[in-house]
């Protein structure tokens, strides 16, 4: 029988921020963890929801209208053609979801390459 997996131990397998790494597939998505500190960029994602889910720390998801804080335990889901961009003060380690081959800063370009570990 399979094990499961184990998002601390994935976490501990990689340094840097903002680089989220693939952890498993789910139906046609990617479910992923990342390190964040300090500010990411204001982006947004034209055609797919965007879902937070904090395991260790706080983090901010900043909108344009407003601020939404997380702590460990708590999800956010930015709706599809929101502009955001999350924060954390002190490193945060966060599950994300979305579909498959979506870049985390909404366009190519300046997207960085997912790797599965």
């Amino acid at each position: 029988m399979p094990n499961g997996i184990d998002l601390a131990e994935k976490l501990g397998l990689f340094e840097g921020y903002w680089s989220p790494k693939i952890v498993a597939g789910f139906n046609a998505n990617d479910v992923m963890v990342a390190k964040f500190k300090g500010q990411f960029e204001w982006h947004s994602h034209a055609d797919t929801d965007d879902l937070f889910y904090v395991l260790k720390g706080e983090i901010v998801i900043r909108l344009r209208d407003q601020d939404v804080h997380l702590s460990e335990g708590q999800l956010y889901v930015v709706p599809k053609g929101v502009e955001h961009a999350p924060y954390a003060e002190h490193e945060a380690h966060v599950m994300l979801i979305e579909p498959k081959n979506t870049p985390n800063t909404g366009d190519l370009a300046t997207a960085v390459e997912k790797l599965a570990i």
